[in-house]
């Protein structure tokens, strides 16, 4: 019996220090940079060596901007109230799509149901071991990620492919419809406080568009 209650002990110890290293983030700035691999559309491979994404997060808060030489686009996601706002800037033109949470879902519905499959491949990022993983969608394509589970975003949907990841995607490689391979690679994160002003919605200046 005393060797049964210790195993017992051991195994909840174990499963306690496990939970007690994965950090819950609820307020972070991580910027990505974007690149190409080698292909015959130079101006495209330019334009994407020159863009950057840059993730914000505070408690229920998420904003996530896409720069680059082309356009200017923004997606702001209050996980509280699952309300969805995409701001988009081509030279001078200004739109803004509202999404409620079941639009929002409906729009990137192929991500759902898709599968995690994690391998023995790590790779450090920003001081974090991270796993590889694919993510298998059920059209059949896939993504490959790089995670950590030391942290996890309190906001899991600022990628919405990423939700079900089990730590936060440090980097991750997408196929474009030319079946060029874009890469996404965390190039710097902060944990200090994010301005609240990050995440208010421009109530003039931009054309609603559906």
């Amino acid at each position: 019996m005393k060797l049964l209650i210790s195993f017992t002990c051991s195994l909840f110890t174990l499963g306690f220090v496990a939970k007690a290293q994965q950090r819950v983030v609820a307020e972070c700035t991580v910027a990505y940079s974007i690149s190409a691999d080698s292909s015959d559309d130079k101006e495209w491979k330019e334009s994407l060596n020159s863009s950057s994404k840059t993730i914000y997060i505070k408690g229920n808060d998420c904003r996530n901007d896409l720069l680059s030489p082309a356009f200017f686009q923004s997606t702001f996601i209050d996980k509280s109230t699952g309300d969805v706002v995409v701001l988009r800037e081509f030279g001078n033109n200004k739109l803004m799509s509202k999404l409620s949470r079941t639009q929002w879902v409906q729009m990137n519905k192929k991500f759902d149901g898709a599968s995690i499959t994690t391998t023995e491949e790590t790779k450090t990022i920003l001081g974090y071991v991270c796993k590889k993983a694919v993510l298998q969608l059920k059209d059949g394509t896939s993504l490959t990620i790089y995670f950590t589970p030391a942290i996890v975003p309190s906001v899991k949907e600022f990628e919405y492919q990423f939700k079900d990841v089990p730590g936060f995607v440090l980097a991750y490689d997408v196929k474009e419809k030319n079946n060029q391979v874009v890469h996404y690679m965390a190039s710097k994160i902060s944990f200090n406080p994010v301005p609240a002003s990050r995440f208010d919605i421009p109530t003039s200046g931009y054309r609603i568009v559906n």
